[in-house]
């Protein structure tokens, strides 16, 4: 058995790799008739096994975390909310379309104005009451609720009606809308006793742990929900997720033992780790971006002429190389890559052009240091791509002032409050869910200030549509508006990069979002 093959079936027995990608891969190598059966031989490698205390340290905590599904932000909630909640639909983590959960399936009407959902029966609640329609309900209404803030308001804004009708759960929208089952996947909705209106941050739900302790921005502590209504998940005994946002110090809880998983790892990390005989390193390619943020409604970023020559101003393929170490695809100014449904093909890619950038610099008519704010917890290597960023921008005559923001509190005092700095997002299911999320003018999380009105008729226009073509040409138009008219700087795609100690097993890489897709505790093991 050669490297390459001895490697494929490693992942298979691991829970890393299903039958199809194993089988393409095989055949692409030539094994022909033999994979099938080490495809077969491998898997039975792979039951997980119970029991065992598994610690994750991961960065994006802080100590005004929130644990209202509604208000999670960061890598520490969307992992933790999605550890002890549930949402009514999943997304599968090859192909990213819609699976049952909570929902065991749905119908829509023929315009796709009006969906139903059969709720699954015999589903409790940590605290011992029944998952019900009723709950269903008051969980999207108060997501509904501009007053509640939620990340998902943006998402759910066409929503006109949410009812429990003869057992069913209804939601009647104010237009068509093909891709609802995938909105209802996004991390905020977590089912929730009458909706979490009486207890939001209460952490009850119907997942696979129960939270015991939170101290936030140090350390939250789960146990296994032995009422589970899954068996195929919840395999460890309990759980503990670590907030560690120093780089250093989470390498070196993995490097020591302390830890089975350390996220985030910066790419230049990635080859003393390689080194190390009991670590692994994980890579998922997804639809994550790095960006600098402008808001297009505070001097001087309400100048667009300033804003292109800032976009002129970033050596793109610097960046990818140099801080991210190649781990990852160049960005072109809007929030989507050919990872989404319906790509817009042939818009022409941004380059690094200091001349250029010097003459919209000139036609803005602005003067001195334009001030950027960073820190190492907005993405790996954010403080380094701000300096680099800096650079490549004097070359152009723009002077960067960079200032290095304390990680504790970053998003909360500085992401979507100061009018440019650094930030990163996670993927979403569509493309109208992701334009929702952060362009709508309505969304709570608008982080660039991009309020405009014929971005908001094409979004929704293009959400009712169910003529491909049209929808493609919807989008096209939507891509270019933001690329050359809105204020995120997005140089990057990145790939997700984590480690894991050689024992843990069953880690799935999913297209959703890092920490597969938020699910990494339910979803491993440990081989002790």
């Amino acid at each position: 058995m050669d490297d390459y093959t001895k490697f494929l079936t490693r992942q298979v027995a691991r829970g890393r790799m299903g039958r199809r990608e194993f089988m393409g891969r095989s055949l692409a190598a030539g094994l022909g008739a033999a994979a099938a059966p080490l495809f077969a031989s491998a898997a039975s490698a792979q039951e997980a096994q119970k029991g065992g205390h598994l610690l994750i340290a991961l960065n994006g905590g802080a100590s005004t975390d929130s644990l209202d599904p509604a208000a999670a932000t960061g890598s520490v909630m969307f992992t933790a909310v999605q550890t002890w909640g549930d949402t009514l639909v999943e997304s599968d983590p090859v192909e990213g379309t819609p699976v049952p959960n909570l929902a065991e399936s749905w119908t829509p009407s023929a315009d796709a104005t009006e969906w139903t959902f059969k709720i699954r029966q015999g589903v409790t609640f940590h605290d011992g009451s029944p998952f019900t329609v009723d709950d269903a309900v008051a969980t999207l209404q108060r997501h509904t609720d501009a007053e509640s803030q939620s990340g998902a308001l943006g998402l759910l804004q066409s929503i006109t009606g949410i009812e429990n009708r003869g057992g069913d759960l209804v939601i009647t929208l104010d237009a068509g809308n093909a891709d609802l089952p995938l909105i209802l996947t996004d991390y905020h909705l977590i089912m929730q006793p009458n909706g979490g209106r009486d207890a939001p941050d209460a952490a009850i739900g119907t997942g696979p742990y129960k939270l015991e302790t939170a101290e936030q921005g140090v350390r939250l502590t789960f146990t296994r929900n032995e009422d589970d209504w899954r068996d195929d998940r919840g395999h460890v005994d309990s759980a503990e997720i670590l907030v560690i946002n120093d780089n250093t110090a989470r390498v070196a809880a993995l490097s020591s033992g302390r830890v089975h998983f350390a996220s985030t790892i910066a790419p230049k990390t990635v080859p003393l780790l390689q080194r190390a005989p009991n670590v692994e390193i994980l890579t998922t390619s997804g639809k994550g971006y790095y960006s600098f943020l402008m808001h297009c409604d505070t001097a001087p970023f309400d100048n667009n002429d300033l804003r292109m020559a800032l976009k002129l101003a970033i050596d793109r393929e610097a960046m990818l190389q140099q801080v991210l170490g190649g781990f990852g695809t160049i960005g072109n100014d809007f929030p989507v890559n050919e990872a989404y449904a319906l790509f817009p093909e042939g818009i022409e890619q941004r380059t690094y052009d200091p001349e250029q950038a010097a003459d919209y610099y000139r036609r803005s008519g602005h003067e001195g240091p334009i001030t950027l704010r960073t820190s190492d917890v907005a993405f790996p290597g954010a403080v380094d791509a701000a300096v680099l960023f800096q650079q490549n921008a004097a070359e152009a005559g723009i002077e960067l002032n960079i200032v290095r923001e304390p990680e504790d509190g970053y998003w909360s005092n500085v992401w979507n409050v100061q009018p440019f700095s650094a930030s990163y997002w996670g993927g979403r299911p569509t493309q109208d869910s992701r334009y929702s999320t952060n362009f709508l003018s309505s969304a709570e999380w608008n982080d660039t200030n991009f309020f405009r009105d014929d971005f908001d008729a094409m979004l929704l226009e293009a959400r009712a549509e169910l003529d491909t073509e049209r929808r493609e040409e919807l989008y096209r138009d939507m891509a270019l508006m933001v690329r050359d008219e809105g204020g995120a700087i997005i140089p990057v795609f990145n790939d997700y990069i984590n480690a894991a100690s050689a024992n843990l097993m069953g880690y799935v890489d999913d297209i959703g979002n890092d920490f597969s897709s938020g699910r990494m505790i339910s979803r491993v093991w440990l081989n002790e």
